[in-house]
């Protein structure tokens, strides 16, 4: 086979599998670079390679440290290894799709990860095998390679500088590096020899420049490129698809002034599959689980133990899609864009509340006429009471998001807004709500590193700032930590002095929820701590910070509260909030200009004997009936 016609094949089979034009395109040129020197480049015009092309019998090695000898005149691929070192699984998934793409011109490949292989004891045999080596590496943390592929690059560093290594110790190696990373993180971008930006823009980017991220230089790049847009265009046609096909194109370009919608086509794609309702170009709305569960009376979620909302009357949504952290434990499969600041298009709140009650009105529907749910609830979840701003990104970032806060009160809906807790000056700024949470994933700076994978150089100060300026609010404020077994669950004096610095109302304590095998993060079941650990921790943490204690508890979720003791008027806990009030309230201080103002003690409720923590219902709603799902796979949608 001629390297054209291979380089054209891989290129067209990873663009059936749905990968980016331009992955494609890099993939494809990282195989053919390799078969260029392997072909003599002095090859005259029409000249057909000799000898029978499946034999290795007097066929000279045609690369020769990087450089092609005269003499060579055939090609010959004794089969591709490919080899990955990934972290969150986008360098396995890339490896698995080039091994399709391989595997359809019947060449032997094999992938391979990196943490598995020694290259002290095998990568020499490469040198001889006639095979192509392609290596797929991802930048993590701090511009260091992944955990999985660590020691094979400190091996490549020390035996590279190491006297009883020849410097011809790898010569006839035929390989090729690809890089993946992620272009916000600036200072070490791609610094574990990455080549491509794995970024939700980084396709919109290469559009525009008409190229790829990839350092190769390829002179027919662009018409490739347009070749295969043309095919694409074609096939859309063929399967009447041009009004997507059109939707595809526009979205992610840059509008007048240089802004570009937050929404890529890969991340709708992607999103869309994942049951996001996407709104404009950078919000979306998406039906919890705890919604559907509420509706057919089998219970709410723990913000319904906690706190008294209505599980069947919560719209989750998010103004904003995008993210200054990459947390480990993120549910959302990292597929939301990330970045410090707001640099793309905006649309406007009236647009976004009303696209989203819509959307939200629209899910609840899907629900009529199914068997279990219940009559008066389905009338009930038609008006949204309360909005979860928790569904994915950072809605603090939404330059407007205090309009879009009023407006949700002006639709008397309540507000839970939750912030990673990365932008200070934003939660002095933002106007009254419901109850605002600040994600304390972890206390100590190292620990936040590993598990937010923050953005922002500064990323601990600000941290840290956030944690002050939430102690001036002086409407409800809540703790979330996320306990992480073998991660973050031996820190309770750290945890202890950060909450003596933001002063919460309410510390909510949850074990992490595993969401199966995906490329969100490498945890595992090993790292999901039994209820009863969770409870032992709170106990522990709970004796560590004075005019605090556990006061609420919702075992399905596995979840307690700690609450501060103004909270418990009269010998009772009063957790729940009386929602009704609080729309008074905050009416009462629009209407006095900011003058009139209150506290969270101002609009609370009696918490419920059956929402206590040591009560038998252990934070279950005797009004509902616990049901047992036969199948266990988890439904991890949902606040």
């Amino acid at each position: 086979m001629d390297t054209w016609s291979f380089f054209s094949t891989c290129l067209v089979s990873l663009w059936l599998h749905r990968l980016y034009v331009y992955s494609a395109v890099a993939f494809g040129i990282s195989i053919w670079i390799i078969i260029q020197f392997s072909t003599s480049k002095h090859q005259k015009k029409g000249e057909k390679p000799t000898g029978n092309p499946n034999s290795s019998e007097g066929v000279e090695d045609k690369l020769v440290n990087g450089c092609a000898t005269l003499q060579a005149k055939e090609v010959y691929v004794a089969g591709v290894k490919i080899f990955y070192g990934s972290q969150t699984g986008t360098a396995k998934r890339f490896a698995r799709a080039l091994a399709e793409a391989v595997i359809s011109l019947n060449v032997p490949v094999e992938v391979i990860s990196i943490g598995d292989y020694d290259p002290d004891d095998c990568l020499l045999e490469e040198t001889t095998s006639r095979n192509i080596c392609v290596f797929l590496v991802a930048t993590y943390t701090d511009g260091q390679p992944t955990e999985s592929a660590a020691w094979f690059c400190r091996w490549l560093e020390e035996a590279a500088n190491d006297f009883r290594f020849e410097k011809t110790y790898l010569k006839g190696l035929r390989y090729a590096v690809f890089g993946l990373g992620n272009s916000v993180y600036v200072d070490h971008y791609n610094t574990a020899e990455a080549l491509f930006d794995t970024s939700s823009e980084a396709e919109a980017d290469a559009e525009e420049a008409g190229g790829t991220n990839s350092v190769v230089d390829v002179e027919d790049l662009g018409n490739i490129m347009r070749h295969m847009k043309q095919a694409k265009r074609e096939r859309e046609l063929e399967e009447g698809d041009v009004g997507m096909s059109l939707t595809r194109e526009n979205a992610g370009r840059k509008e007048e002034g240089g802004k570009r919608e937050m929404i890529t086509p890969a991340l709708r794609e992607a999103l869309t599959k994942q049951g996001y309702k996407l709104i404009g170009s950078h919000s979306g709305v998406k039906l919890c689980r705890w919604t559907k569960s509420m509706l057919r009376g089998r219970g709410g979620c723990y913000k319904h133990t906690f706190y008294g909302i209505e599980s069947h009357r919560c719209m989750e949504a998010t103004p904003s899609l995008a993210c200054a952290n990459k947390c480990v434990f993120c549910w959302r499969h990292h597929t939301n864009p990330v970045g410090t600041e707001w640099r793309w298009k905006m649309d406007q709140p009236e647009m976004i509340l009303q696209q989203a009650i819509e959307n939200h009105q629209n899910m609840i529907k899907q629900f009529k006429g199914v068997a279990g749910v219940q009559a008066a609830r389905f009338e009930e979840a038609m008006t949204a009471k309360h909005c979860a701003l928790s569904l994915v990104g950072e809605p603090i970032m939404y330059p407007e998001i205090n309009r879009f806060v009023r407006l949700l009160h002006q639709h008397s809906i309540s507000t839970f807004l939750v912030t990673n807790a990365q932008f200070p000056d934003e939660i002095r700024n933002l106007e009254p709500v419901t109850q605002l949470y600040v994600s304390v994933d972890a206390s100590t700076k190292e620990s936040l590193k590993r598990i937010d994978r923050p953005l922002f150089k500064d990323f601990w100060q600000r941290f840290l700032d956030s944690l002050k300026a939430l102690s001036e609010k002086q409407q409800r404020t809540v703790y979330r930590l996320t306990l992480v077994k073998a991660w973050n669950v031996d820190e309770l004096k750290a945890y202890a002095d950060l909450i003596s610095l933001g002063k919460p109302d309410f510390i909510e304590v949850k074990g992490v929820t595993y969401c199966g095998k995906s490329s969100a993060s490498n945890l595992t079941m090993a790292n999901v701590p039994w209820h009863e650990e969770v409870v032992h921790f709170v106990q522990e943490l709970a004796n560590l910070i004075p005019h605090y204690e556990i006061a609420c508890e919702h075992e399905h979720s596995n979840c307690l509260l700690i609450a501060h003791k103004k909270f418990k008027i009269n010998g009772e806990w009063c957790t729940w909030i009386n929602y009704d009030r609080f729309q008074e309230l905050v009416r009462a201080q629009e209407q006095s200009g900011g003058s009139q103002t209150f506290t969270g003690a101002d609009y609370a409720a009696r918490t419920p004997h059956w929402a206590l923590f040591g009560s038998r219902e252990r934070g279950f709603d005797p009004l509902d009936v616990k049901y047992q799902r036969k199948n266990k796979a988890r439904d991890i949608s949902g606040c």
